[in-house]
């Protein structure tokens, strides 16, 4: 495979269903979340969703169920249910491939930023400590920092401009349809990788320049691209 880092000064990096497998909790949270408010649900849609504002994401589910608008104060009521829920039954799971995945872009020289639209605390305390030297002290882009989340390009321009680069020598790590529509309006190169139930076909819809299906098969490519012995 052609060496798709070259070039390439920075890897901007998505958080949940990237560097942690913590999608399944977000889901089982906003199941939760539904059945409490006693209106259908298809679980693969937020996998679909991932990566907007939380209380957006209440709208879409809110409207697509009934018909109605939500209030925002309503919307913000039940994602910081939500969020309390994911806090009690989530765990911090390393996405298998991903310390491969993250020692492979240093050793290609590529400075590593965080670029989630989550505010979710239990992750983002962690990965310091489940990640050590993976990225540098304010190396991060969360949903503190933006005004507008995924699929808007803000939370990738912003990682440009921390890291000051042109949108040319990044390259993004996403596993959401929402995040690549985002990546690609930055103008980045956008890496897809279905560590969910997300069909292909979503990514290559929205303008992703490669898709892997697994985080270990992306590591692993990296490994050669980056002269891992």
């Amino acid at each position: 495979m052609e060496n798709f880092l070259k070039n390439k000064k920075v890897a901007l990096i998505d958080m949940d269903g990237v560097i942690y497998d913590s999608m399944k909790y977000h889901v089982r949270a906003w199941q939760q979340i539904v059945d409490e408010l006693n209106i259908p649900f298809n679980a693969e849609e937020i996998y679909i969703y991932e990566g907007m504002v939380g209380t957006e994401i209440i709208d879409k589910i809110f409207r697509k169920a009934t018909g109605k608008e939500i209030t925002k104060e309503r919307a913000q009521e039940l994602y910081d249910r939500k969020s309390q829920l994911f806090r009690e039954i989530g765990h911090n799971d390393p996405m298998p491939g991903t310390a491969e995945m993250l020692k492979a872009l240093e050793r290609a020289g590529l400075r590593r930023i965080l670029v989630t639209g989550s505010a979710q605390k239990t992750l983002l305390n962690s990965i310091n400590s489940d990640f050590p030297g993976a990225f540098n002290p304010g190396d991060r882009i969360t949903a503190h920092d933006v005004t507008h989340g995924k699929p808007d390009p803000e939370p990738y321009l912003k990682g440009l401009a921390l890291a000051g680069v042109r949108a040319e020598e990044a390259v993004v790590i996403e596993n959401a349809p929402l995040g690549v529509r985002a990546a690609k309006g930055a103008g980045a190169f956008t890496i897809a990788v279905t560590t969910g139930p997300v069909p292909k076909e979503l990514f290559e819809k929205e303008g992703a320049d490669l898709i892997f299906p697994s985080m270990p098969e992306f590591a692993a490519v990296l490994d050669s691209i980056s002269g891992h012995d």
